[in-house]
């Protein structure tokens, strides 16, 4: 079994949060981003790793930070190690290929979800009352979907960091400012719109996603993950058949198999058996060689 890094300890930083995948550090004036192998599902960090996954995962937003540069900024400063402060140095072959150091901002406490598709949370709200976050949608729609129009669905991020809750888009403007939410709303159908039709020229299906962003010197700037497996819900284009639920390039699989051995969901979080390990990096990096275009994870610098 390969290698993972599930959890980091870099003595001498200040640890400034943890999350879910990521570990951030705090470095001077930015943020040193470390996405680990760790993997959750069902709101719990699972037993084991995905060997590659936090490399993946950085490498896929690299190429969408890149791939989206002329339509708004986004919080990198560099993912070469080699330009890192001094004080990463010791850290540099953890950190290489998996790290992003970033620039601080002042976060909007919403996250941007465009949908393309009907699916998820979205498809559970549409049977229930026939609307997604307050948008009335045609009836007689089937799961999976293709929307008339691409929409947004804000979500209000909890204080917890556990469930984030879909909101109107009144909601959110009341939250942040009419300006403010109009131009996130903007952005995030742009990128969107931008992203489905590159993930389409690789035989993918971008079905929905979730952006965050953040305020630089008073600039919108694009922050986080973008784009990414776990942010996002990709469906091979060659299998898709709407009516129920698709194949997908994520955590599928190891949300299915918790469910076949009736886990209830609360912790400990069990382990993964090697196969379901190893067939959840595969399509972590199935994902990752559509998408960018190369077949291995030797770091690439935008």
């Amino acid at each position: 079994m390969l290698e993972t890094l599930k959890i980091t300890d870099f003595a001498g930083l200040r640890l400034h949060a943890r999350g879910k995948v990521r570990d951030l550090y705090s470095v001077g004036d930015s943020l040193l981003f470390v996405a680990t192998d760790r993997i959750s599902a069902f709101d719990h960090v699972l037993g084991s790793g995905i060997p590659d996954k936090g490399k993946i995962l950085t490498q896929i937003s690299l190429f969408w930070f890149d791939f989206l540069r002329d339509l708004l900024p986004n919080h990198l400063l560099t993912a070469d190690v080699a330009h890192y402060p001094a004080e990463l140095t010791p850290y540099a072959a953890q950190l290489d290929g998996r790290s992003m150091l970033v620039q601080r901002a002042q976060m909007f406490p919403v996250e941007c979800v465009a949908r393309g598709y009907l699916s998820g949370s979205g498809w559970k709200e549409y049977q229930a009352s026939g609307t997604v976050c307050g948008i009335r949608l045609p009836g007689g729609l089937k799961e999976s979907d293709r929307l008339p129009n691409p929409i947004f669905t804000p979500a209000s991020k909890s204080p917890d960091g556990e469930h984030d809750i879909n909101i109107s888009f009144a909601a959110m403007a009341a939250q942040i400012g009419q300006a403010d939410a109009e131009r996130l709303r903007d952005l995030t159908l742009e990128i969107y719109r931008r992203a489905a039709a590159h993930a389409e020229s690789c035989g993918m299906i971008l079905a929905d996603t979730k952006f965050e962003f953040g305020r630089v010197q008073g600039k919108i700037i694009l922050a986080d993950e973008v784009l990414t497996p776990d942010s996002s819900r990709y469906w091979p284009k060659d299998s898709y058949t709407s009516g129920g639920p698709q194949i997908s390039f994520d955590k599928q699989f190891v949300r299915d198999y918790l469910e076949s051995i009736r886990w209830n969901k609360q912790a400990p979080a069990p382990a993964l058996p090697d196969d379901v390990v190893l067939h959840t990096r595969e399509k972590y990096m199935e994902a990752f060689r559509r998408i960018t275009g190369r077949q291995t994870l030797e770091q690439h610098y935008p």
